[in-house]
């Protein structure tokens, strides 16, 4: 019909019409974009999986065990609390900790890259230099200590494992009863004059856990773990037996928490996956290599993800090619994983800004991810280039790119790509594009955040890792991503 209509116009008439079509064509038509169902999710009041199940404490199951590898169950926490999730407030809820969380993460960065005597001493006060865990961290597992299985928190940017202690001076609510090393053969104390105690103080830079009161020396080696909203857990250092699947490890040092105040929903501690020696990853270099994968799955099933340790690649499911990139060595920052951010595409067109070629984190405790300014600004003018005509909505809390779309079913959402060092390409997940401030849609926010200074360090979230095989290699100081579907249940 165009066609026929075309051909009938002048010469002249034709040609410009014809070179806006194809320039039409060049510009809109080749943009890479994937289809997102808006309200079928978690969070919709319509949905079947709107009331989360009924404990959070699930079997240990081991996915998959090879030779020096081993595979856990992994879940979002929310689903389950035991309750009934009121999601409007719980969204926004989420929003005000994570930005709690980026805000302290970045003054402990300034505070450990810094040389200076006062920020030396205000680091000796926030023992563990690792990053700061709140509420924000969302999946968790289930291992075996001393017998007892435990759910943990799963937190790459924090390096001291730890569970609430029978008997508890001051503790959460827990979903479970806690550990009690009473009933525990395999239970030992960690003293002072021990140089598993000194490997905690040379780890965190505390420098004096085994200081006496009123003349008294302490005997037991004591850590303090201090977060950026006031939350803490504190206690005795010691070593037990604990189960990672089928894979048992005897005298795994780790924090028996007599005093725990904070965020830490009805979980029974916090599984540190950093870089320190008191990690779990440091721990077990003999056992897995060094070694560890996750794939966080997309909360709308409800399913399972995986955390597995060693580097057996047959317990993968990815459906593409791993591909690796360097780990940044910053020996300030050696808790933490550092990637290099060489570029990124919005529907497959690839941005320009001098920004890109600097150190950003990977982190399973944050959840939206944060770019600096300069490059925020170029993901947010193409986004809204390609995604337009969606009737547009306020801003809330960090996030600034909102539409809303509760006339909406299905829509075309353009494809983010973040590119490092060695073309390493993750394209978001496009249950990671759009955050749901509102459960019904009418309040729904591009998932990307900017940082508050050019020179502060970008942190790419939880949220923007989903439905990714995701490999830390301790050893070869490398990072591997494939794409895959995380759900196992």
């Amino acid at each position: 019909m165009l066609k026929n209509k075309a051909t009938s116009l002048p010469p002249l008439l034709l040609l410009p019409l014809l070179l806006l079509l194809s320039s039409s064509a060049v510009i809109y038509g080749v943009h890479d974009k994937k289809t997102l169902s808006v309200h079928n999710n978690i969070w919709s009041p319509r949905h079947s999986s709107y009331k989360a199940s009924s404990t959070c404490c699930f079997s240990p199951t081991t996915l998959g065990n090879g030779r020096a590898s081993t595979t856990l169950e992994m879940k979002h926490r929310q689903l389950c609390s035991g309750e009934s999730i009121d999601w409007d407030k719980k969204l926004r809820r989420t929003l005000f900790l994570d930005n709690i969380r980026v805000q302290s993460l970045q003054l402990r960065i300034k505070a450990m890259t810094s040389s200076t005597t006062e920020q030396s001493v205000s680091q000796t006060q926030l023992p563990l230099t690792s990053g700061i865990k709140l509420q924000t961290l969302n999946y968790i597992v289930t291992v075996g200590l001393g017998g007892k299985n435990m759910t943990l928190i799963v937190d790459t940017g924090s390096d001291l494992t730890w569970v609430q202690c029978q008997p508890c001076r001051s503790c959460y609510n827990q979903q479970g009863p806690l550990y009690d090393p009473s009933v525990s053969s395999s239970y030992k104390t960690v003293f002072c004059n021990s140089s598993t105690c000194q490997d905690l103080v040379a780890a965190t830079g505390n420098s004096g856990p085994c200081g006496g009161n009123n003349g008294v020396p302490k005997t037991t080696c004591e850590y303090v773990v201090s977060y950026g909203d006031g939350s803490y857990t504190r206690g005795d250092l010691a070593s037990e037996s604990i189960l990672l699947g089928d894979s048992k490890l005897e005298n795994f040092v780790f924090g028996c928490g007599r005093n725990n105040k904070g965020l830490f929903g009805g979980a029974s501690g916090l599984m540190g996956l950093g870089r320190s020696s008191v990690s779990l990853v440091s721990q077990t270099l003999k056992n897995f290599n060094g070694v560890f994968s996750y794939c966080l799955p997309s909360l709308e099933d409800g399913a399972s993800g995986s955390l597995s340790f060693g580097n057996d690649s047959s317990v993968y499911k990815n459906l593409t090619s791993v591909s690796y990139t360097p780990l940044v060595q910053n020996p300030r920052l050696s808790s933490f994983y550092i990637l290099n951010l060489t570029g990124a595409s919005i529907g497959g067109v690839e941005l320009e800004t001098t920004s890109f070629g600097r150190g950003i984190l990977i982190d399973s405790g944050t959840v939206i991810t944060r770019l600096p300014p300069s490059i925020y600004k170029a993901v947010k003018t193409e986004f809204l280039k390609q995604f337009s005509g969606f009737p547009s909505a306020p801003s809330y809390s960090i996030l600034d790119t909102c539409f809303n779309l509760t006339s909406y079913e299905d829509i075309s959402i353009p494809t983010i790509k973040m590119i490092f060092e060695g073309n390493t390409e993750l394209e978001v997940d496009v249950t990671g594009v759009f955050y749901f401030v509102k459960p019904d849609a009418s309040l729904v926010c591009l998932a990307l955040a900017s940082l508050s200074y050019e020179n502060e360090v970008g942190i790419i979230g939880n949220y923007q890792q989903k439905n990714q095989r995701v490999i830390y290699d301790t050893k070869q100081e490398s990072l591997g991503i494939a794409r895959e579907n995380c759900s196992i249940g």
